[in-house]
């Protein structure tokens, strides 16, 4: 089992399902777990105890103009998790995610697209971090 210190829990944040990451920061990569059913705190506590991690990442959708129809839920999300999990959640810009994970998963399943944009997402943040 990973160290909590060294362990981040990402979500992507859907009204149906919510793609499920892992990941390492001192690696910067992210592995998929199986997405789960939305809302899904009951899933989430279970992963929490499991991983025990640092802390959790949450893709905050992006519009190009505008505010993006999910940001408020995506937000609400965020907090609940900081909320029940009494852990830091930070938030990153998906923009673009689900559409990358669609191609590199072309003719597979569609639940495991969420999950895959979970990583990516988690990813990115690993990435956005300095070293």
């Amino acid at each position: 089992m990973p160290e909590a210190a060294r362990t981040v829990l990402a979500f992507d944040f859907g009204l149906k399902r919510i793609g499920v990451a892992i990941g390492e920061p001192e690696l910067g990569t992210a592995h998929p777990l199986p997405g789960i059913a939305a809302p899904g705190f009951a899933a989430i506590e279970k992963l929490v105890k499991e991983w025990r991690p640092a802390m959790l990442v949450v893709g905050l959708p992006v519009a190009e103009r505008g505010e993006h129809p999910m940001a408020r839920r995506v937000q609400r999300f965020a907090r609940q998790l900081e909320g029940r999990f009494h852990l830091p959640v930070a938030q990153v810009d998906e923009r673009y995610t689900s559409v990358e994970a669609e191609s590199l998963l072309r003719g597979t399943r569609r639940k495991a697209i969420d999950s895959v944009a979970a990583q990516l997402i988690l990813e990115q943040y690993f990435h956005g971090q300095p070293a």
